[in-house]
């Protein structure tokens, strides 16, 4: 699934976003040719690079034609016919009026009127329009379906707007933002605009304060108008795909074996070859059970083998009278607590390691 997450740590505006989703890798041709089909007055858009604090971002304004006397005043029922009328896709026009159902419900509530009558200032203005549809349309471009935010400053202060001085944020900024997450910040200016609120209430599905679980596929950097003090004046758009590889990055362990201690003591003086051959084959396995040819197996359940094997053999092997009485006394007396003292000591200490291996 690709998602985009807004990055507002300098806040966001209408310009901002739509530069950033642009420098992110959105169809800038695809944008402008779809926003002409809307009946309002003649107009450009002109990108150029900015710095912004060491940070190389987009610039996007738009340019009205000079011959047109512009309008700055539109009623919210205006625009919605605007969107409709233009031939959108679907997805770019819902997308649209999402944006300008918030800032109208807003606007009607601090004006205490219908939202068909609401009456829009600097939101109605051609660039508001341009700057809410081309974001829609660079969503659409990006085939963006998910968006995610950073929890955004608003900013404090005053600005001034057609109704006079108003605080900042502005009274239908924050009634947008009302039950989202709002970040703190030491600046006395508008961080976030009424269109830039609109676009969070409007677009955003989950709010987040750092980078959701995501593959990043591209980065986008929109300027805004003025410069900071102290931080670059961009909004940071990543764009990229919601974590679909996080099972190929699993750590697979070997399982632990317990590591058997042979301590082979051989201890040939126990064979007593009394030529008459009386082996009485004193192994003693520290494994844990015990072997005691006597075969002392320790392992927890007490077999008492008792083999006496008399062979009574009397084998003359040169001088030696092997009188193979192999007098085998196989006492198993097995205890699992895994001592194997194999009282064998002399050829081989065979011991298990086991290994823990990270792939």
């Amino acid at each position: 699934m690709k998602i985009a997450y807004l990055d507002c740590f300098s806040g966001i505006s209408g310009d901002m976003t739509l530069a950033a989703l642009v420098d992110a890798g959105a169809d800038r041709t695809y944008i402008e040719d779809e926003l002409r089909k809307l009946e309002i007055e003649p107009f450009t858009l002109e990108w150029k690079r900015v710095n912004k604090k060491g940070i190389s971002a987009l610039k996007m304004d738009v340019v009205l034609d000079p011959e047109t006397a512009p309008t700055y005043h539109r009623h919210y029922s205006e625009i919605v016919k605007y969107i409709h009328r233009a031939g959108f896709n679907e997805r770019v026009v819902k997308l649209s009026l999402a944006i300008f159902e918030k800032i109208g419900v807003a606007e009607a509530k601090i004006h205490d009127i219908p939202i068909e009558r609401v009456h829009f200032h600097e939101v109605g203005a051609m660039d508001s329009i341009v700057d809410v549809i081309g974001v829609a349309l660079a969503m659409d471009s990006l085939d963006v379906e998910k968006i995610f935010s950073s929890p955004v400053p608003l900013g404090s202060g005053t600005v001034r707007c057609d109704h006079g001085i108003y605080p900042v944020p502005a009274p239908a900024t924050l009634e947008m933002m009302r039950g989202l997450p709002i970040a703190p910040t030491s600046y006395a200016v508008e961080m976030t605009t009424p269109t830039g609120a609109g676009i969070i209430s409007g677009l955003v599905d989950e709010f987040a304060k750092g980078f959701p679980p995501m593959i990043v596929e591209s980065i986008g950097y929109g300027a805004g108008t003025r410069d900071l003090p102290n931080q670059p004046n961009v909004l940071r758009v990543v764009i990229g795909k919601a974590d679909p590889f996080m099972h190929k990055f699993q750590i697979h362990h070997e399982s632990i074996q317990p590591v058997a201690d042979h301590h082979h003591d051989h201890d040939h003086h126990h064979h007593d070859h009394d030529h008459g051959h009386s082996h009485d084959h004193h192994h003693d396995h520290d494994h844990g059970h015990s072997h005691d040819h006597h075969h002392d197996h320790d392992h927890g359940h007490s077999h008492d083998h008792h083999h006496d094997h008399d062979h009574g053999h009397s084998h003359d092997h040169d001088d030696h009278d092997h009188n193979h009485d192999h007098s085998h006394d196989h006492h198993h007396d097995h205890k699992h607590g895994l001592l194997h003292d194999h009282g064998h000591s002399s050829h081989g200490d065979s011991g298990t390691s086991s290994s823990c291996v990270k792939q």
